[in-house]
């Protein structure tokens, strides 16, 4: 997109990529980063001033470089007075979140659904939740319950994330379909700034996105691997999803539904899914498929993670199977996306190594045979939290690509065009 009549943009650009690049590189000084994105030293020097004012940028000791005149500063990413809210509408209840720039939990919170299948109702809990944390987060702790530490100064909210089970277009904040909650076509956005108004959180930018996408962002954005790119997250629950980083970008495709792996076909005339086809990933590794007909619960993958730890004989070998077919997965995904790492994340890891062992034993049967080295398989560093934090990272995500952001804007305007109207290219 052209931005060299739009100064504002262009501000905007380079203040979010010398946040991008201190993210990634934490200690650089002012004239590192002058040279590592071909700025000048006044240009870099009032950007940091600024950033440093808002609250995204701080100093440290200074570095002796050896040489004479002004010593280096070092600037990182300020963990103290900026906050990121993200949401998990999961299927069974809902997290919410806060962090700070660097991806570290300041509040964490659990949300009971009153009743799952009522959408709205589920929404409009979580959008409460995120507001009340908003104003604990406003104000500075003090009194009784700081007697014992320093009190923690006030932090001011950039932005709210949502991490959705179930396909999202997050050009109009809709969420398709969710099928393990029953939901479609639900104005997620609409009902959320709803709740937001009047609120501090009423015309603060909102995201929202797959819930393997935004667990993928929190690989990215808070632990370091911005380096590890291409990078795949495999989420394993109830279904099967996938989230894809590629040259520092969220790959969601053309509709924004890329990465639904959970329905790619790894057993010609296999189990039926859902979707009507056979063989899918859903029906061969999720835990829907594993729970049976038992109701999707946490009472019931408690169980199923039970029967698995005293080794009942027949759920160890649906697990196994399970297991070499997400080792097929694994290896598709390695083929497609060539991949430097894949994140296994999502509830299927408390089955641990009676799934995740068959699944490396395939991988590394498929590698030997290509004679080629596989990609790391790593375990996703969050926990039962990945997905809330990760709609925490869209938010830092998004406000660090202003170009994203513009692009969505004009994908919306555009689909609010009836198609007849629309201009022919």
């Amino acid at each position: 997109m052209p931005v060299a009549g739009d100064q504002q943009l262009l501000k905007q650009l380079n203040r979010m990529a010398l946040v991008r690049q201190v993210g990634t590189q934490p200690g650089l000084s002012r004239a590192a980063l002058a040279e590592r994105l071909g700025l000048t030293k006044s240009t870099v020097s009032l950007l940091v001033r600024e950033l440093i004012a808002e609250g995204w940028l701080c100093e440290t000791a200074l570095l002796s470089t050896g040489e004479v005149g002004r010593r280096a500063t070092p600037l990182h990413l300020d963990p103290g007075r900026l906050a990121l809210l993200g949401a998990e509408l999961g299927v069974d209840e809902a997290r919410v979140v806060a962090t700070n720039l660097l991806g570290e939990p300041i509040e964490t919170h659990i949300v009971s659904y009153e009743d799952a299948t009522d959408a709205a109702s589920c929404i409009r809990l979580v959008a409460v939740a995120l507001v009340r944390l908003a104003r604990r987060l406003a104000r500075p702790e003090g009194g009784a319950r700081c007697a014992a530490r320093h009190a923690a100064p006030p932090r001011r909210v950039l932005g709210v994330g949502l991490g959705l089970h179930g396909a999202v277009d997050e050009t109009m904040g809709l969420l398709r379909h969710a099928p393990h909650l029953g939901w479609r076509k639900v104005d997620v956005a609409a009902l959320v700034r709803a709740q937001f108004a009047g609120s501090p959180l009423a015309g603060l930018p909102l995201a929202m996105q797959n819930e393997a996408n935004v667990a993928a962002l929190a690989e990215f954005e808070f632990t370091g691997l911005a380096g590890t790119d291409p990078l795949v997250y495999l989420s394993i629950g109830y279904g099967v999803g996938a989230g894809v980083i590629v040259s520092d970008r969220l790959l969601t495709g053309l509709h924004g539904f890329a990465g639904e792996v959970g329905h790619a076909i790894l057993q010609a005339d296999g189990p039926l899914c859902r979707c009507g086809r056979r063989g899918c990933a859903d029906a061969l590794i999720g835990l829907g498929a594993l729970l049976g007909n038992a109701r999707p619960s946490h009472a019931a993958l408690e169980q199923l993670f039970a029967r698995a730890a005293d080794a009942d004989a027949s759920t160890c070998g649906a697990v196994e199977a399970a297991g070499r077919q997400l080792g097929v997965l694994l290896n598709n995904l390695w083929a497609g996306f060539d991949p430097m790492a894949i994140v296994i994340g999502g509830p299927a890891l408390g089955l641990g190594e009676r799934l995740l062992a068959p699944a490396r034993e395939v991988l590394a049967a498929y590698a030997q045979a290509a004679e080629l080295a596989p990609p790391a398989i790593r375990i996703a560093r969050f926990g039962a939290d990945a997905v809330a934090v990760g709609a925490a990272a869209l938010v830092r995500y998004r406000l660090t690509h202003p170009l994203d952001g513009k692009d969505l804007q004009r994908r919306a305007q555009r689909a609010a065009v009836p198609a007849d109207a629309q201009p022919m290219h």
